[in-house]
C-alpha cells in the first residue's frame, strides 16, 4: 500500500476527525506531524518532548480523538509505554521489531515478494480455522543491538 504525502495526507487526515465531529486542531496537526516526521511508533513522552507547550492531558485526549477517527494507531511493546504510529492505510503497509528487553519498537518493510509469501501463508492458516483474512500486523520479538 502506498504513503499519503503532503497536503493529500493532511486533507484526508482533516476528513478522518471532521467524520467524527471533532476539529483538526493545532496541536493535534502537530501530533501528526511528529509522528509523520518519527521512524518508529513513539510513546507519550516521546511525543511529549517534541512538544514541549503541550499538557500529558492534552496529549492523551488529542491521541484518543486521532485513534477515534481512525488517523492513529497503538502499537503495544513488552515495556511499561504504548506506542503510537500513524495508521497504515495513511503511511504505507509495514511491521516491528520489538526488543523484548528495553522495549524499543523499530518499523521494518519486508521486500514485496516476501510480503506476498506472508499474505499467502497467512491466509491459508485463516482459512483452515474458517476465517477470512482482511490483513495482518506482524511483530517480530527478539532482543535489540543494545540489549544482547
Amino acid at each position: 500500500m502506498a504513503m499519503i504525502t503532503g497536503a493529500a495526507l493532511y486533507s484526508d487526515i482533516a476528513d478522518r476527525i471532521n467524520a467524527v465531529n471533532q476539529r483538526f486542531t493545532s496541536s493535534r496537526r502537530q501530533i501528526v506531524e511528529v509522528l509523520d516526521s518519527a521512524d518508529r511508533p513513539l510513546s507519550i513522552p516521546e511525543i511529549l518532548e517534541a512538544m514541549p507547550d503541550v499538557a500529558q492531558s492534552s496529549a492523551y485526549r488529542n491521541i484518543a480523538v486521532l485513534e477515534k477517527a481512525g488517523v492513529v494507531t497503538r502499537v503495544m511493546s513488552s515495556d511499561e509505554w504504548t506506542r503510537f504510529e500513524l495508521a497504515e492505510d495513511l503511511m504505507g503497509h509495514h511491521h516491528h521489531l520489538m526488543c523484548a528487553g528495553c522495549g524499543a519498537v523499530r518499523d521494518i518493510v519486508v521486500p514485496d515478494a516476501i510480503e506476498h509469501e506472508l499474505d499467502k501463508t497467512l491466509s491459508a492458516v485463516a482459512k483452515r480455522a474458517g476465517f477470512v483474512l482482511q490483513h495482518h500486523r506482524l511483530d517480530l520479538i527478539g532482543m535489540c543491538e543494545s540489549c544482547q
